[in-house]
């Protein structure tokens, strides 16, 4: 792959560009000059008996058409990026057309969130208007990944319960929406052992929520369950700073069940949060990290469908 990003690439595609340019051209001014052919203005092809090839030369329209195209091309590959690395002597790029314009979406919101600058939590939870921008911040960037109710799925969490992995209070929940999460479970069959020793564990793990389990491979996967202690803790109460799950309550992210731990512990599992800080201002952030905080209280527990 370094091949393709060498600055020889560069060079070649400019050099072909303009090549290409300049042919069209040459192509154009070879077209546009008449040769007489014969004396009736034809080329001596007939087809069908009686379609006979006439020898005009190009309309103008269609020429000067032609023409500025090329022109036109020129310009826009001298202004703008498209000339291999040439940046444009405008200097554009999408990235900087980005940055502007967020800045600007920023800008004219500022007013609507500088009412509820500085204020906790607790205090937005109770604020109608600030927990509807919320809600339309969640179903804008959030609600793809854990559903418009906030309920999430396989493999991403929900958010209306008491569950968390990173952690609950306002402040946390605001941390992972500005830097994202990286959640890995790595491959542990080998620290754990056979594939027996495999199976105990996972019903070790399934004793700890006090799910159906087989009793007696349980107690043979005790001993082994000290491979997943550093992470989720002697106790297998989880480990916030690591993300590491609880489990000891009954919430599967990934499944339940022997099968379910097994792969889990067979083959790892690694999980995402994308970072939104780039996308959402701290203002915004604090209004929707509001708005989760509030799901997972119970007053807004017993109210969901």
């Amino acid at each position: 792959m370094s091949d393709f990003i060498n600055s020889g690439w560069s060079v070649f595609i400019a050099v072909l560009t303009v090549v290409s340019l300049l042919f069209c051209l040459f192509l154009l001014l070879v077209a546009a000059r008449r040769k007489v052919m014969s004396d009736d203005n034809t080329t001596g092809h007939v087809w069908d008996e009686d379609l006979v090839e006439l020898n005009n030369p190009l309309p103008r329209w269609w020429m000067w058409l032609f023409v500025i195209t090329v022109v036109f091309s020129a310009i826009y590959l001298t202004t703008y990026p498209g000339l291999g690395s040439h940046p444009g002597t405008l200097g554009w790029t999408s990235t900087g057309q980005l940055a502007a314009e967020k800045a600007r979406a920023h800008a004219a919101a500022a007013p609507v969130y500088a009412a509820f600058a500085g204020k906790p939590a607790e205090e937005l939870a109770k604020d109608p208007q600030a927990m509807g921008i919320g809600e339309r911040l969640f179903a804008n960037n959030c609600a793809t990944c854990h559903g418009a109710d906030a309920r999430g799925s396989k493999g991403f969490p929900n958010l209306t319960d008491r569950d968390w992995l990173w952690g609950g209070t306002p402040e946390r929940i605001a941390e992972t929406i500005t830097l994202g999460r990286q959640g890995v479970m790595p491959p542990m069959a080998a620290a754990v052992g056979s594939s027996q020793d495999v199976r105990n564990v996972a019903h070790y793990v399934l004793s700890l929520s006090n799910a159906p389990h087989d009793a007696i491979a349980a107690h043979a996967g005790k001993e082994k369950f000290s491979a997943c202690a550093a992470c989720h803790g002697p106790r297998g109460q989880g480990n916030t700073a690591l993300g590491a799950p609880n489990l000891t309550d009954k919430v599967w992210l990934h499944g339940w069940g022997e099968a379910a731990i097994t792969a889990m512990v067979n083959n790892g599992k690694t999980n995402v949060m994308p970072a939104h800080g780039q996308r959402l201002s701290p203002e915004q952030v604090n209004v929707l990290a509001a708005y989760v905080w509030n799901l997972s209280q119970p007053s807004n527990i017993a109210k969901a469908p």
